[in-house]
C-alpha cells in the first residue's frame, strides 16, 4: 500500500473505528479480492466491534496498492459515504511525500556495556566459590596461561554479569523450518539454513527439536508445547524460525513470521509464550530467538562509502526474498494476536530477538547456499563461540552481512532486540578452546 494511504488510515483509525462494522462491508471486500474467507474469519475473532474495526485497518495496510480504493468503494455502497469522502479528502489534499514512510515513535533504549566482565577497567568481583563436589566447566588456568588464555576462563556459575550457562544438556532448542507455501513462493534454501543451525546448536549442547511447514496454528501449538516443557533442569531455551515474514503493527518485538498457510504470527506473541508469566520455569533464565525472515517489502540500495571502509562481497546468482508482496490480494494477511496478548503480559525481560533484517525491509536468501544470515551467524557461531559472549558475536555477524550485495545492488543490516541483563557465553564444543 503507498505510505500516504497508510498514514491516511492511521490518522483516521478513531473515526473509523468508532462508526464501522466489519461485518457491513466483508461481502464487497471479498467479492474485490482485498481479503480472503480465512482472513474475514480471523478479523471477526478478534473480539467487538471495534476490536474488528482495528483489526480490519491493519490488515487493510498490507494489501497492497489497490487495497485503499476498493475499501473507499465498499464504504461508499454500504452505507458509510460520509466516512469514504473524508477519506477521500484527505487523499487528494495530503500533503504527504509519497516516497517517504509516516514517521514512527521508537522507544529510546539506554546504551549497555557491551564488554566482557575481563575487559572492565577497576576492582573485578570475585568468582562465586563452588560448593563441594563441583567443578568448573573449564579448569581453572595455571599461572603461565593466566596471561595468555585469559578470555576463555569466564564463570560459568550464575553471577551478576554472565548467565549460568553450565546445565547439560544447556536447553532445548526448537527450529521451525518452513519452505513450501500454499499461496506463497517456496523458500528454496531454507533446508540449508535448517540444517546448519540443527547441527550448530547441538554442538553447543542443545536438545534441538525440528518442525517443517507447520502452518499457523501448529506453530502456536509447538510454541505452546515448548512454554508448557519443565525447564528448571535447563539454562536457556532457543527458537528459531525460518520463514517468509512481513511488517506488522507492534507495542514490543516488530514484524510477524508466516505458516505454509500464509497466515502469520507475530513476533511479540512469539516471544510471549517464554516470558516469565507464561514459562515460570524460565524465568530469570536466557530466552534467545533466530528470525529469517523478512521484515517487510522495502529493499535497501545502501550508500556510498570509501573502498577502504568495506570490503564489498557480492551475493549469489539465486537470492530471493523472504517477503511477503504486498500487491496481490492473495499474499500478505491478517496479524491477527490471540485476545489481550499484548496488554496482559509484563515487559519482558532475559529476551533476545536477532533479527535476519532490520525492521521494514527484505531479508535476501540464496537458493543454493542459504540466507545470508544464517550462514554467517552459523560461522561466527563456529569461529567464536569458546571466547565471546551472544552480542559480541551477534554485531560480527551485522558486520559481515552488512557488506554483501544481492544483485550487486540491494543491502541486508541484521539487527537485534536485546533484553538479556547479562553476558551469555555458550558451552563451547571439545576442542575448541584456543588462546586469546
Amino acid at each position: 500500500m503507498d505510505p500516504r494511504h497508510k498514514k491516511i488510515l492511521q490518522y483516521n483509525r478513531i473515526n473509523i473505528v468508532k462508526v464501522l462494522d466489519p461485518s457491513k462491508i466483508s461481502g464487497e471486500l471479498l467479492k474485490r479480492g482485498i481479503f480472503s474467507q480465512d482472513m474475514m474469519d480471523e478479523i471477526t475473532k478478534s473480539g467487538t466491534r471495534r476490536d474488528q474495526a482495528r483489526q480490519l485497518i491493519r490488515d487493510l495496510e498490507t494489501r497492497g496498492a489497490k487495497a485503499f480504493p476498493a475499501f473507499l468503494e465498499c464504504l461508499s455502497g454500504c452505507g458509510y459515504r460520509d466516512l469514504a469522502d473524508l477519506l477521500q479528502k484527505e487523499n487528494q489534499t495530503s500533503p504527504h511525500h509519497p516516497g517517504r514512510l509516516p514517521p514512527v515513535d521508537l522507544p529510546i533504549y539506554n546504551p549497555i556495556d557491551i564488554r566482557r566482565p575481563d575487559r572492565v577497567p577497576g576492582p573485578q568481583p570475585k568468582e562465586v566459590p563452588l560448593h563441594p563436589g563441583e567443578s568448573n566447566v573449564f579448569p581453572a588456568p595455571s599461572p603461565g596461561e593466566r596471561e595468555t588464555d585469559c578470555r576463555t576462563r569466564r564463570t560459568r556459575r550464575d553471577s551478576l554479569q554472565t548467565y549460568k550457562m553450565d546445565a547439560s544438556p544447556c536447553g532445548l532448542c526448537l527450529i521451525i523450518n518452513n519452505v513450501e507455501f500454499r499461496q506463497l513462493s517456496d523458500r528454496s534454501g531454507s533446508d540449508i539454513d535448517c540444517d546448519k543451525l540443527e547441527r550448530r546448536f547441538r554442538s553447543l549442547n542443545f536438545i534441538v527439536t525440528v518442525r517443517r511447514n507447520l502452518k499457523q496454528k501448529q506453530i502456536k501449538m509447538e510454541l505452546s508445547s515448548l512454554a508448557k516443557k519443565d525447564h528448571s533442569g535447563y539454562d536457556c531455551c532457543v527458537v528459531v524460525l525460518l520463514s517468509h515474514g512481513a511488517e506488522v503493527s507492534h507495542n514490543r518485538f516488530p514484524g510477524a513470521v508466516y505458516g505454509v498457510d500464509a497466515l502469520p504470527v507475530p513476533v511479540q506473541l512469539i516471544t510471549n509464550y517464554l516470558n516469565g508469566q507464561n514459562c515460570p520455569s524460565l524465568q530469570s533464565k536466557p530466552k534467545l530467538f533466530f528470525i529469517q525472515a523478512c521484515g517487510g517489502d522495502e529493499k535497501d540500495t545502501g550508500f556510498e562509502v570509501s573502498p577502504d571502509e568495506v570490503e564489498p562481497r557480492p551475493g549469489g546468482a539465486d537470492d530471493q526474498m523472504d517477503a511477503i508482496p504486498t500487491s496481490s490480494s492473495s499474499d500478505s494477511l491478517s496479524t491477527s494476536d490471540e485476545p489481550d496478548a499484548r496488554t496482559s503480559l509484563p515487559t519482558p525481560s532475559d529476551i533476545l530477538v536477532s533479527y535476519s533484517t532490520f525492521p521494514g525491509y527484505v531479508s535476501w536468501r540464496d537458493t543454493q547456499a542459504g540466507s545470508w544470515y544464517v550462514e554467517n551467524l552459523d560461522r561466527i557461531l563456529e569461529e567464536n563461540a569458546a571466547t565471546d559472549d551472544l552480542v559480541t558475536m551477534l554485531m560480527m555477524v551485522n558486520d559481515v552481512v552488512s557488506q554483501n550485495s544481492a544483485k550487486g545492488l540491494y543491502k541486508q543490516m541484521p539487527g537485534s532486540f536485546n533484553f538479556l541483563r547479562k553476558h551469555l557465553y555458550f558451552q563451547a564444543p571439545p576442542g575448541s578452546r584456543s588462546p586469546a
